[in-house]
Formats: C-alpha cells, sequence, structure tokens
C-alpha cells in the first residue's frame, strides 16, 4: 500500500495440545524453522522462533494486512500439518486452541529475542504455565485460569 508505514513487533505463543512434550529435540528445529518460513509466505517477517518440548514462541513483524488470527491459523495449521505428514510422532499432533500475542516496541527487539532464544534454560526454572501466566498478569489481560489451561488432561 502507498503511503502505508508501519512497525508492528509481535511475539506469539501457542502450545501443544494438553501440553503434551512431544515436540523432540532432534527435530524440533526443522518444525520451527517451517513455522518461520509460515511467516514469511504471509508477508510478515519472522525475527526468531524458538520452544521447548511443549510450546512455541515465534517473534515477527506483522504486516498491516494480515491479522493476528489470521497469520496464527496458518501457521499452526500448517505446520502441524507438516508434523503429520512427515510422521514425526507416532500418535497425530495437534496444536492447542488458541495462542496468546503480545506486542513490542523496537526497543525491546534485541531483549525479547535472547529470551526466545534461550528457551531451553529458561524452562529448566519455569514452567510453561508460569510463563504464560506471568505474560497475561504483565499486560494486565483479564483471564480465568479455568479457561486458559481447560484441555489439561
Amino acid at each position: 500500500m502507498a503511503n502505508t508505514y508501519h512497525q508492528m513487533y509481535i511475539q506469539a505463543v501457542f502450545a501443544v495440545k494438553y501440553r503434551k512434550a512431544v515436540l523432540h529435540k532432534d527435530w524440533r528445529k526443522d518444525v520451527f524453522a517451517v513455522i518461520g518460513n509460515l511467516i514469511n509466505e504471509t508477508g510478515c517477517k519472522t525475527i526468531i522462533v524458538n520452544g521447548v518440548e511443549d510450546h512455541v514462541h515465534c517473534f515477527l513483524g506483522l504486516k498491516p494486512t494480515i491479522s493476528i488470527s489470521e497469520l496464527m491459523k496458518t501457521v499452526k495449521a500448517k505446520s502441524s500439518k507438516y508434523i503429520n505428514d512427515n510422521k514425526l510422532l507416532l500418535d497425530r499432533f495437534e496444536w492447542q486452541v488458541g495462542y496468546g500475542a503480545f506486542s513490542y516496541s523496537k526497543s525491546h527487539i534485541n531483549r525479547v529475542y535472547k529470551y526466545i532464544e534461550n528457551q531451553e534454560e529458561h524452562h529448566r526454572k519455569k514452567s510453561f504455565k508460569e510463563e504464560y501466566l506471568k505474560y497475561l498478569e504483565e499486560y494486565k489481560i483479564p483471564f480465568e485460569e479455568r479457561y486458559i489451561f481447560e484441555d489439561l488432561i
């Protein structure tokens, strides 16, 4: 679009259905690369995708003509298809319903990048649930915990 200028940095966080720890270390980097490519294919710009066994963080520059919900629908559907088509797991793979999306200014890029880059180290000290609730509280997003984690086994 002519004369449209934008700078929107978003961190999207989503988990494996039931928070199952099934994103195996030996192939999850390939899945994260697929997710990064899917983000780029929408016209958005991947900054970093990383995570651990049960969830993923995507940090990206959002294109103004793409809604976050549209982006997440595409990324989650096509990445789960990739996992299933390539038979990376014995059982059918699914992401949880929903996601978290948090915005940042340009001055936060390096801090957020390093945080996402160091997910394995970070999650030795804090669970996904603790991390996610902290985001919701920091951003003052009203929530009821029983609904956020209702699909736990």
